[in-house]
């Protein structure tokens, strides 16, 4: 423990701290899910921010860098058992099942100090006014490095997913170790603003060894992608025309990525990811109509008998038996906003990380849950 609070300590004194991220409940009783501590500027004083992470809200208290030291200590003894702490010097997991006996791994810093005004606009990943390639090639900014006004939404949607990224960017393998590139699928990638986002963010500001596949089945898409990756010397970056359902890469992916793809086709790739004991699945399912037409409990007829709730119904109802399924073969499953209600309804992201702990009572809570809808989701065909 010591150890921790030591590097805790120095970290906050050098006011070099960019996001501390506490996870990994020691026990179902602590009543929030995470913590995530930020630093700010409070009338022109050097302060921290802590958000509490409970399931259907966040809560954020501020804090003096000495009363954070304080909180840390009580959240690694009683609440938490994995520390991901990122500072301008070094990104480091801590891995704390035994308090006592930590094991403190060490990296180089993948992100810099983030503007302590508290007050500040928001700060994204790929800044606005700064000229980006990929941002400028596909119409988003013009040369100059201003975001078109009307292009403003696509914008925060790719920021907002590199903002997801980069917090389950300790589960990717390190590449260092053996060699091999960070393999990353994505299924059903359309015009690829995020894919290139991802290549840009990984390859070009990370400086990572990657390999990004873009899958699609429209051909013209495909071939307006491999032109535009081409012309940015984009060359881990390829497209391909496919199905996701008859997807055979050969290599496995280290990162699937699928998002609004339609109804199965997000099962299909679920599945995919898991064949291939993908670290980390980011999925927004699209167009839920599989249990729509399966859904069948006389005790809530009155509310199933008007079709805009029974479809919003079999939506949430399809997310989480997928949610559960992913937990059952060893993710750890978070269901996170990805955009803003204005910008899609479809805006519920499946995060899930590999940890290798399965649960079979999320397979029970599976089971029952479909008997007791009268349902047979595609994904149950998941661990077959």
């Amino acid at each position: 423990m010591e150890k921790i609070i030591l590097l805790l300590k120095e970290i906050l004194s050098n006011q070099t701290l960019v996001k501390a991220v506490f996870s990994g409940l020691r026990n179902k009783s602590v009543p929030y899910q995470k913590a995530v501590i930020r630093p700010i500027l409070l009338n022109g004083s050097y302060y921290c921010q802590i958000e509490y992470h409970y399931k259907n809200k966040v809560t954020h208290e501020n804090l003096s860098p000495e009363k954070c030291l304080e909180v840390s200590k009580n959240l690694i003894q009683d609440s938490f058992k994995q520390v991901n702490l990122f500072s301008s010097e070094g990104d480091y997991q801590i891995l704390a099942a035994k308090p006592h006996l930590p094991r403190i791994l060490k990296k180089p810093p993948s992100k810099g100090l983030p503007s302590l005004d508290h007050n500040q606009a928001k700060q994204y990943l790929i800044p606005d006014d700064i000229p980006c390639d990929f941002l400028i090639r596909l119409g988003v900014m013009d040369q100059e490095g201003h975001v078109i006004q009307k292009h403003y939404s696509k914008f925060r949607q790719i920021n907002r997913f590199l903002d997801i990224v980069s917090d389950v960017l300790a589960y990717l393998p390190d590449p260092a170790k053996d060699a091999k590139a960070i393999r990353i699928v994505d299924f059903g990638c359309g015009k690829a603003y995020l894919t290139f986002a991802l290549y840009y963010y990984l390859k070009i500001m990370l400086n990572k060894n990657v390999e990004i596949i873009g899958l699609d089945l429209k051909e013209d898409v495909i071939e307006f992608c491999n032109i535009v990756a081409a012309d940015l010397n984009y060359q881990e970056l390829k497209f391909l025309k496919g199905d996701i359902a008859d997807y055979t890469g050969n290599d496995p992916a280290d990162m699937v990525v699928t998002l609004h793809a339609c109804d199965t086709a997000t099962d299909f790739a679920l599945m995919k990811a898991v064949k291939w004991n993908a670290s980390i699945i980011l999925s927004v399912p699209c167009c839920q109509h599989e249990l729509f037409h399966q859904l069948e409990n006389n005790f809530h007829l009155p509310i199933m008998k008007h079709g805009i709730l029974k479809e919003r119904f079999s939506s949430i109802l399809t997310d989480g038996l997928r949610s559960l399924k992913l937990e059952e073969v060893g993710y750890d499953v978070a269901l996170v906003e990805f955009t803003s209600l204005e910008h899609t309804s479809k805006n519920i992201m499946i995060r899930a990380v590999k940890t290798g702990k399965e649960k079979k009572s999320s397979g029970e809570e599976f089971r029952q849950l479909s008997e007791y809808w009268n349902v047979n989701p595609t994904i149950s065909q998941l661990n077959k």
